[in-house]
């Protein structure tokens, strides 16, 4: 007789290694979204005393996007020569650090520079926290715990909201200090090179013989679904960037600017609930993608995200934007939460990091015009237009899912 709940059943499947793995690499991901997501929440204030125009502004976004896309594939790359955790403890000490250095920054261009070294560890952390947990969870609840791991993001950027609104709004501080604040996750890294062991699934075939080089697997009979894969995740990220990045802003301009005109506090109160839903989306993905399989699960939220995005941007009632917005998150981000699975169940394990970070971080390069392209339209044609392109991004998206195999349920190899 089974004496836990089937809904929690998966994680007392779990050795402790998984368990602490699986930990890790959630906080990670948590506090990697809580400093990333900080610019977009600040970015009102910090335009206005840097004298910034929303095509610049966009183009700070793009920057960090574009590092985030080199240190993805490069502490992929290190994670399968030096260990999973030995990376991402790295990747986190130096987006932690270069957070709090943007509240010291004088000018764009200083900015710039903090923002690109801070993208370098956002963009490792997914690459070895994902390739960790792939690794030390089985194949019957590697979607689950990915799921779990992807839904953290949510909680970081929630909190990030909730410390903005402490900081700017309670206590009067300047934006400067909520970037500051950003330096507590290099805290985390100490205890994830304390505590985390490497994958033994890594350490064997780190002492083995056969190798496996980049090329191979990701060429050869995979180079299609390569292909599909980096150009999906390109879609899905643009369309994503593009929506999260404006919609603070969009949500707290004044009207007659194109915004809706919200307070501070009734904004963070609006980006928190679309955090739930979005959480409630990253986790349900990885049950039912274990269930009925990546590919359709997949399909149907990136074709529902698509037409919410659509009605999200089509209102500007307070009240239907409250309630859309956590519907809106759940499909609009939940999909992530497969890419992982997706991505460890098709590469071996001597490159899987590597080629983790090769077809997630490529296509964010693409997704670093998203921040700018949406702005400038905003600029130019409104934020209804301009949010509309990102819904057709998601359609683009599903469409690649012609061209990726199934491969719910395959063992790692």
């Amino acid at each position: 007789m089974n004496d836990h709940p089937t809904l929690f059943a998966w994680w007392h499947r779990a050795d402790q290694a998984a368990k602490r793995a699986l930990i890790a690499a959630s906080l990670g991901w948590m506090l990697d979204a809580f400093d990333v997501m900080l610019f977009a929440l600040v970015q009102k204030p910090l335009m206005a005393e840097l004298g910034l125009d929303p095509k610049t502004a966009g183009l700070l976004q793009s920057v960090t996007l574009l590092a985030a896309a080199v240190g993805g594939i490069a502490f992929g790359a290190l994670a399968d020569r030096w260990g999973r955790a030995r990376a991402m403890s790295l990747s986190v000490l130096l987006y932690s650090i270069f957070t709090a250095a943007c509240g010291l920054a004088g000018n764009g261009f200083q900015l710039g520079v903090f923002r690109a070294c801070l993208g370098l560890g956002m963009g490792g952390e997914w690459a070895t926290g994902a390739a960790l947990v792939s690794e030390t969870w089985s194949d019957r609840d590697r979607g689950k715990a990915l799921g779990f791991m992807q839904s953290s993001w949510a909680i970081g950027y929630a909190l990030a909201a909730t410390v903005n609104w402490l900081v700017q709004d309670v206590t009067r501080l300047n934006w400067r200090v909520v970037f500051l604040v950003g330096v507590a996750p290099a805290l985390y890294a100490f205890w994830v090179r304390r505590r985390v062991e490497e994958p033994s699934l890594w350490r064997e075939r780190r002492r083995g013989t056969n190798r496996v080089s980049l090329r191979a697997a990701i060429g050869g009979p995979l180079l299609g679904a390569t292909i599909a894969l980096t150009l999906m995740n390109a879609c899905t990220l643009f369309a994503w960037w593009g929506f999260n990045s404006w919609t603070p802003t969009y949500l707290s301009l004044p009207i007659e600017s194109g915004g809706i005109g919200l307070g501070l506090g009734q904004m963070s109160f609006l980006i928190v609930a679309m955090q739930f839903g979005m959480w409630l989306g990253y986790v349900t993905f990885g049950f039912i993608s274990d269930a009925i399989g990546r590919k359709r699960t997949y399909v149907s939220y990136l074709l529902l995200a698509a037409g919410l995005v659509w009605a999200y941007a089509s209102t500007r009632n307070p009240l239907v934007l409250l309630a859309l917005g956590p519907v809106t998150a759940f499909f609009a981000t939940g999909y992530f939460s497969g890419f992982g699975a997706v991505t460890a169940e098709l590469y071996p394990t001597e490159v899987r990091a590597t080629a983790q970070g090769f077809t997630y971080n490529l296509g964010r390069v693409v997704s670093a015009f998203a921040p700018r392209t949406v702005g400038g339209l905003a600029q130019t044609h409104g934020y209804p237009l301009a949010f509309l392109v990102t819904a057709a991004a998601f359609v683009l998206a599903a469409l690649f899912w012609i061209f990726i195999p199934e491969s719910k349920g395959r063992r790692l190899v």
